[in-house]
């Protein structure tokens, strides 16, 4: 009998049987499509700057804020980014004043960070939400004092 595509050899090795295969190799090698991987994009689903969080929820949000606020809250809730971070980058005009990495334990998920707002700080702001590899998700544009 012949066999063309494995063939099979028996050998008594101490008393035991071992099985041994050689394969044909005449023929292509099988190619089994590997999964596509299908990455759950990162997305902002709501972000807003308040004065405060209450029971995770932001409060006395506005997009300009009076001169004495001194502290300001960027609220985030996040889809896809569970098991990583992102990133609260503060700006005062053009200038970058924080970078606040907020670890992100499931999906959706709502964080926060906060940033102390000196009274002379006043004019235009701005918080970009990034993600893990620095890529700007959404950006928030306010004012303080004006």
């Amino acid at each position: 009998m012949k066999h063309v595509g494995t063939i099979v050899v028996l050998s008594l090795l101490t008393g035991g049987a071992q099985v041994l295969a050689a394969q044909d190799s005449t023929q292509a090698p099988a190619t089994a499509a590997a999964p596509a991987a299908t990455a759950t994009p990162v997305t902002i689903d709501d972000a807003v700057v308040a004065k405060s969080v209450v029971d995770r929820q932001p409060q006395d949000t506005a997009s300009t804020f009076p001169t004495d606020v001194a502290q300001l809250i960027c609220w985030s809730k996040v889809t896809g980014a569970g098991g990583t971070s992102i990133h609260h980058v503060w700006f005062h005009g053009d200038t970058q004043v924080g970078d606040v990495e907020l670890q992100v334990g499931g999906s959706p998920w709502r964080t926060w960070s906060r940033k102390t707002v000196p009274a002379d700080w006043t004019g235009a702001w701005h918080v970009e939400i990034r993600d893990a590899s620095g890529a700007v998700l959404k950006r928030i544009d306010f004012t303080v004092g004006q």
